[in-house]
């Protein structure tokens, strides 16, 4: 049987659907958009007809283009699961999952998930990737991270997003501050207040999602890197900053500081563990993924009942 394509040519085909663009196929495969014009004139030279029409910057399928395309996806899938199923049989369980997440204090999740999971995977290793912390997405579509654990995934028809589970953003302050007596707050109540912001300010939620909305300006803002820098300082009754309950936990445990919903319905969001649609899902990933979702959710069910009580 005389085959004209290689593996190649069917990588970059689906690369190149999917992003609608050389460049951003150029960077998924880690080619030059050189590099990857060439192959792609090679695969319709080989088939003696256009896979692809150039419409300015967009590329869009032709009808042949879409014809091998829908073989591409079966042949990359099922050589997937045939090279998973040889490594499995010969036990080669290893690899390597590079993660990262929208916020540090995520990184407390994962020790208990680390601990299970190696127990079954011991030869998978595990890099977070720290530096992706402010453009998780953006380092998942480029190829460079496996996993990114978000609160809010831009809308990408090339991600897929796996909820992990729901918390809720609170208000915390020292015991002695007026507001502390209050059993929720609203907006305007942090009009004249310091307010305690994790940097870069054109990001965050308490300004963006909270005091913008209201219509409201703050009286003061301080950027702190820290999650214990910022609860140091509300305790001394310097401001207030937003805070998922489960990182504030300790801190109202021991009743340095208090916590207060914002509002009667309170600031809720949704976790998400984030994967590229079109990555082969092995099976020590799906592992991970199943792993962090339980995990996640009673780490945000234990702390948020312990903030409850206090």
């Amino acid at each position: 049987m005389n085959v004209n394509l290689e593996i190649r040519h069917l990588k970059l085909l689906a690369a190149i659907a999917e992003e609608e663009s050389v460049t951003g196929a150029g960077k998924r495969l880690h080619l030059t958009q050189s590099a990857l014009s060439h192959q792609l004139r090679d695969a319709e030279e080989k088939l003696g007809t256009p896979l692809f029409l150039r419409l300015g910057k967009r590329m869009a399928l032709t009808a042949a283009g879409k014809k091998l395309l829908e073989c591409a996806h079966r042949i990359l899938h099922q050589l997937h699961e045939a090279e998973s199923q040889v490594q499995d049989m010969n036990g080669g369980l290893q690899g390597v999952i590079r993660l990262s997440t929208e916020c540090y204090t995520c990184y407390h999740w994962l020790p208990p998930v680390l601990e299970r999971f190696h127990m079954r995977y011991p030869k998978v290793e595990l890099c977070i990737d720290m530096e992706a912390t402010h453009s998780p997405a953006d380092r998942l579509l480029e190829g460079k991270l496996d996993v990114a654990v978000m609160s809010s995934p831009p809308p990408n028809k090339n991600l897929h997003l796996s909820p992990l589970g729901e918390d809720e953003l609170m208000l915390v302050m020292s015991p002695r501050h007026p507001l502390a007596a209050r059993r929720t707050i609203k907006p305007q109540d942090l009009a004249r207040e310091t307010l305690l912001i994790y940097p870069p300010r054109e990001e965050s939620t308490l300004l963006n999602k909270v005091m913008k909305p209201a219509g409201l300006e703050p009286f003061r803002v301080m950027e702190i890197p820290l999650t214990e820098a910022i609860l140091e300082m509300a305790a001394a009754q310097t401001g207030i900053s937003l805070m998922a309950q489960w990182a504030a936990a300790p801190y109202v445990r021991s009743g340095r500081i208090v916590a207060r919903s914002l509002c009667d319905s309170g600031f809720h969001r949704q976790w998400y563990a984030v994967t590229l649609s079109c990555q082969p899902m092995k099976a020590y990933l799906r592992e991970f993924l199943s792993l962090l979702a339980g995990d996640c959710s009673k780490y945000m069910r234990r702390f948020s009942a312990s903030v409850a009580a206090s």
